[in-house]
């Protein structure tokens, strides 16, 4: 981690929403998400935030060594978003704990706030966490 790495870093980040981001496209091979609304999907939304977060760290870590995980995600879904909207989350780092990262996260769509809350996440050693990964799917 760089000394870089520091509260008050914060980013922004702007995607168009498709129908392959809609609750049917979440799980295709559910026939229960398959008949619901095409509708920004939670799922993809809490992706969108942690991309945004990896997006606002990864200058100030020694990327691609260092990466950052997502642990704790708090949000509330507020608004329904139509394929052909773009949605601009923003985040916050508020607080850095040695590895551990917290930021306030917020997202609108081109009408209405659509989520806010807060989002946790690890700095991890890819190498080291790859290799725990391998041997947890080898034991399986």
């Amino acid at each position: 981690m760089k000394q870089t790495l520091q509260p008050g870093i914060e980013h922004q980040f702007t995607y168009k929403i498709t129908e392959k981001k809609t609750v049917p496209a979440l799980y295709p091979e559910s026939s229960e998400f398959l008949v619901m609304p095409e509708v920004f999907a939670t799922g993809f939304m809490v992706g969108l935030i942690e991309w945004t977060c990896i997006q606002a760290v990864n200058p100030h870590l020694d990327w691609p060594e260092e990466q950052t995980v997502g642990t704790h995600i708090s949000v509330s879904h507020l608004a329904a978003t139509p394929p052909g909207l773009e949605v601009t989350a923003k985040v916050r780092l508020i607080e850095v704990d040695g590895r551990r990262l917290v930021f306030e996260v917020e997202a609108h769509d081109e009408v209405d706030l659509i989520t806010r809350g807060q989002h946790e996440r690890f700095v991890i050693n890819a190498v080291k966490f790859n290799s725990k990964l391998k041997a947890k799917a080898g034991g399986a």
